[in-house]
C-alpha cells in the first residue's frame, strides 16, 4: 500500500451485553467469529459490524428509537447500528413494545428473531421494517458508550469504532447465526482471557483491552454506573518495530492501564 492509498476508517459499532451470574462474577456475550470472515477471522468478539445507510434511515422516524435527544445524527447512527448488528448476530434485541417502558420480553424478541433476523441479515429486509411491523421502539438510552478505537492506519481494513455497554434484556440469552459467527458464549471477562492466554481464544488487541478493564467491575450496575458520564479518549493505536517484535501505543488516558503493550513478534 502506498501513502496515497490511504484506507479511511468504516464507521462500526459492537456492544457488551452484560448480565451477573451466579458466580459473582459479571458476564459478557461474545461472539467466535467464522473462519472465513477477512476481519478478525475466528476471533472471539462482541457483536457489532459496520453502520449502513439503512441505519439513516431510521433517524428519520424518531418514533422508532428512544434516548436519542440532544445527540447528532452522526451519534444516532452509531447506536442504531449497534443495537441492529447485534440483533442480527446474537437475536437479542434492546427494544420496547411502543408506549411500553419495559424492554420487549425474551418470547416476544425471539418471535421477531424466528420472523425477521435471517431476512434482515440477507438483506431481503430492513431493520426500518422489521420495527415498524411489530411496534418496537429502539432503546437508545440503554446504550452506554464505553469506548472508542480506530484501527491503525496503514492496514487494509479500517474501522472506527464505539463500544457500548448494555445490560442484557431479561432472560434474553443470543444465539449465533452460524454464518459470520460460529459459537458464542456467556462468560466472565476473566475466562475470556485466560482462555486468550492458553490458546483456547483468539483475542483481538482492543476485545482483549476492553475485557481487561471490565474485569475490575463486579457486576452489571457497577459497570454502567463507572462509565456514564465518563470522557472517553479515542484510541488509534501506534504500532512500532523492536528488537524483533512489535509494540502498540496508545493514548495513557484513555483508561487501559498503560500506553505501551507487546503484541507478538514481527
Amino acid at each position: 500500500m502506498t501513502s496515497a492509498e490511504v484506507v479511511v476508517p468504516r464507521p462500526a459499532s459492537t456492544i457488551l451485553l452484560l448480565r451477573d451470574s451466579t458466580e459473582r462474577e459479571i458476564e459478557v456475550f461474545m461472539m467466535v467469529r467464522h473462519h472465513e470472515i477477512d476481519f478478525n477471522s475466528g476471533a472471539l468478539v462482541f457483536p457489532g459490524g459496520s453502520v449502513e445507510k439503512g441505519d439513516q434511515e431510521i433517524i428519520a422516524d424518531p418514533a422508532l428509537y428512544s434516548g436519542g435527544e440532544g445527540l447528532d445524527a452522526g451519534a444516532l447512527s452509531f447506536r442504531i447500528a449497534a443495537i441492529r448488528e447485534t440483533f442480527e448476530e446474537s437475536g437479542i434485541l434492546l427494544a420496547r413494545p411502543g408506549g411500553s417502558k419495559a424492554l420487549v420480553d425474551a418470547k416476544r424478541a425471539a418471535e421477531i428473531a424466528a420472523s425477521g433476523r435471517a431476512a434482515l441479515s440477507e438483506g431481503k429486509t430492513s431493520f426500518l421494517k422489521v420495527l415498524a411491523d411489530n411496534a418496537m421502539v429502539l432503546a437508545l438510552d440503554e446504550l452506554v458508550p464505553y469506548a472508542h478505537w480506530i484501527t491503525p492506519e496503514g492496514m487494509p481494513k479500517r474501522f472506527d469504532t464505539w463500544f457500548f455497554l448494555a445490560a442484557a434484556p431479561p432472560a434474553q440469552v443470543g444465539a449465533h447465526d452460524g454464518k459470520e459467527s460460529t459459537d458464542s458464549i456467556w462468560l466472565s471477562p476473566r475466562e475470556a482471557l485466560a482462555g486468550g492466554e492458553s490458546g483456547r481464544f483468539k483475542l483481538p488487541f482492543p476485545t482483549t483491552r476492553n475485557l481487561i478493564r471490565l474485569a475490575k467491575q463486579p457486576n452489571v450496575k457497577s459497570a454502567l454506573d463507572d462509565s456514564r458520564g465518563r470522557p472517553i479518549v479515542t484510541v488509534m493505536p501506534v504500532m512500532t518495530r523492536l528488537n524483533g517484535g512489535r509494540q502498540l501505543r496508545i493514548p495513557p488516558e484513555a483508561g487501559y492501564d498503560g500506553e505501551l503493550f507487546e503484541v507478538g513478534g514481527v
